[in-house]
Formats: C-alpha cells, structure tokens, sequence
C-alpha cells in the first residue's frame, strides 16, 4: 500500500474525504458502513437534502464541503458541513465566521488558492494568500487547517501540488487537500493531508 500511494512510513495517512456528488444517501451509508468517515459534497443544496437521509441509515460521518461556496449559503454551509475547503476571500470568511459563532459552532477550514492562475476556476491568487490567512487567523469561530487546490487539467500535476506544499511551509501551515481520483498517488507524494476521491470509490458518475 505504501509503495502505491507514495505514503511514507512514520507519518500519518492522509484522510481520505469520499466526493459523494451525484451519489445516493444508500450508497454513501454503505461507505460509511465500510469505514469511510469523511464525505465530501460540491454543493450546500445537495448536502442539505443527503445528509439527513445518510444519518436516517443510521450512518454518521464529518461532512466537508469541497465545492464553491457563495455568501448567501453560509448559514446552511455552516449548519450541514463541519470542514470548508474552500475560503477563498475575505467575505466569504467572514461570513461564514459570523454564521459559526451564532450557531455557537467552530469550523475547520482550508483557504483555496488558484494555484494554476486559471479564469474559470475558484480560489484566490497567490499574491492574495498572506492578507486572506491573516483574515481568517482572526476570526475565532474559524479554525485554519491549511491550504487547498485542484490543479489544472490535462497537465502534470505535481510542480503545482509541489508550489501548494511550499506556499503551506510558508505561511506555517500542515494542512494540504489535494488529490483527487486520477492524482491522489502525486499529491500525497508531495504532501496531501487530505484527499477528494470520488470516481475510485463509486466509479464513473451517470450522465
């Protein structure tokens, strides 16, 4: 297993949060039945409807949101999901900060960073990343885990999961969600504390 994934002995396995988009509450009881106990949703909506059915089947788990997130959902983001992977400016910061400490709740999080400078994608610019860390380190209902990003497609992988590590090493950080279905083995390679897989556990979504 270790020499499959590129996880060294000695340090700890990378939580595996299974992308349960598209998937029905049946199946994603059934994986946590098996020992899964992180799940991933892209969107508040579906999480908002899943989870209650998933929790029905007796099946509980952490549910992390690893899709974007506007401001107007943070109150149902902060009341389905206990981690949020994608902080990726001030607003959205705070308004999720305000929405935890009226639910009396404290909320993992990961700053997403457009590692791949890509117009169609989430996440902040490098050059941004200081002031938003410096935002969330002062919201006391947030707690910061670390740095997240999805690197461009149809490229190799690893300069940009490399370039994520050393801006988390940095700005003094462990955490590192990287890594999905078709590069998780690169990204905990170079570091991924936490890894999005959603085609290897269910397979190909129905279109």
């Amino acid at each position: 297993m270790e020499a499959a994934t590129g996880h060294h002995p000695g340090t700890p396995a990378p939580v595996l949060i299974a992308a349960a988009k598209t998937q029905p509450a049946e199946r994603v009881a059934a994986l946590i039945a098996a020992g899964v106990g992180e799940i991933g949703e892209n969107r508040v909506q579906e999480a908002q409807a899943k989870r209650p059915a998933v929790e029905a089947l007796g099946a509980r788990a952490r549910w992390h949101l690893i899709g974007p997130l506007q401001s107007n959902k943070a109150r149902e983001a902060v009341e389905v999901f206990e981690v949020i992977h994608t902080i990726d400016r001030p607003k959205i910061a705070q308004a999720v900060a305000r929405e935890a400490e009226a639910l009396g709740k404290t909320i993992d999080c990961f700053v997403q960073v457009n590692i791949g400078r890509e117009a169609q994608k989430h996440g902040l610019a490098i050059e941004a990343l200081p002031a938003l860390l410096a935002c969330v380190r002062g919201l006391p209902s947030l707690r910061l885990q670390g740095l997240m990003a999805v690197p461009p497609a149809e490229v190799p992988p690893a300069p940009y999961f490399a370039l994520l590590a050393e801006l988390a090493r940095r700005e003094e950080l462990s955490g590192l969600s990287m890594g999905m279905s078709g590069d998780f083995e690169t990204a905990i390679r170079l570091g991924a504390t936490h890894v999005r897989i959603g085609t290897a556990l269910f397979g190909l979504r129905e279109t």
